[in-house]
């Protein structure tokens, strides 16, 4: 069983302003003993390739991924070409899916906020694979539970993130999936339904500290000009690691 997280988001991101890089994404995971990830940043697909030998180093697997916004809602799109940053309409993500085989997911889609998918998830349900249950929920508040009985009405698998945004996110909630350490596999079993969640609950205090933190954040310095700064010198010192070790 491989411990997996298709919900995440790093520096790279153009929308949310986020303390760690992809590399400080991959060290904690390793540290939390994952075997997958994928980063899966608003409307931008992250290039993998120049952080896979970094990932694959501590027995970590990057999978392709974004959360694309469509039609005002968000949607996790993995293990797609670039095509899936072209995506705009429920329609285009039929298209897509006729012309690619990777995994669509619905994150967080009754949570209370203007990006969830609430009906449209029903609308389009024959183009979703799973359902997420999300890591932020407590004993009391917990939207995952609309969502759970909305995957066992649709025949969907559920599948456990972090939604990460804060380091500290990463770890309360996860899947288990049964399959190869691949992206192919680790998708198609996903989608056949052998995946189990590990969820957590934060107490209330835990979880209003990292909302807390989440919205301080916010104020982080810094611009997507600086922020793309910061991923060209990522890749820029892989791959001169790369070309030392090959010498």
């Amino acid at each position: 069983m491989l411990k997996v997280d298709l919900h995440t988001h790093t520096s790279d991101d153009p929308a949310d302003r986020i303390a760690y890089s992809t590399l400080d994404l991959i060290d904690r995971a390793a540290e939390l003993s994952y075997n997958a990830l994928a980063i899966t940043l608003h409307d931008r697909r992250l290039d993998p390739a120049p952080f896979r030998a970094y990932a694959a180093a501590r027995g970590i697997v990057l999978i392709p991924g974004i959360e694309r916004t469509i039609q005002g809602r968000h949607v996790l799109l993995l293990n797609f070409s670039g095509a899936a940053e072209q995506v705009e309409t429920f329609d285009d993500l039929a298209r897509l899916k006729q012309c690619e085989r990777g995994l669509v997911i619905a994150p967080h889609p009754f949570f209370p906020a203007g990006s969830a998918l609430r009906g449209l998830l029903s609308k389009h349900a024959h183009l979703f694979d799973a359902v997420e249950w999300n890591a932020m929920f407590t004993p009391r508040v917990n939207f995952n539970l609309i969502a759970e009985r909305w995957a066992r009405r649709h025949g969907k698998p559920m599948i456990g993130n972090g939604d990460v945004h804060l380091l500290d996110m990463l770890g309360t909630t996860y899947s288990l999936v049964d399959a190869e350490p691949n992206a192919d596999a680790i998708c198609a079993a996903i989608a056949a339904g052998r995946v189990q969640v590990v969820a957590t609950p934060h107490t209330f205090f835990n979880a209003a500290w990292l909302m807390t933190k989440l919205v301080a954040s916010t104020f982080l310095p810094g611009t997507s000009r600086t922020r793309t700064s910061r991923t060209t010198r990522t890749t820029r010192t892989i791959r001169t690691l790369d070309i030392d070790l090959a010498g």
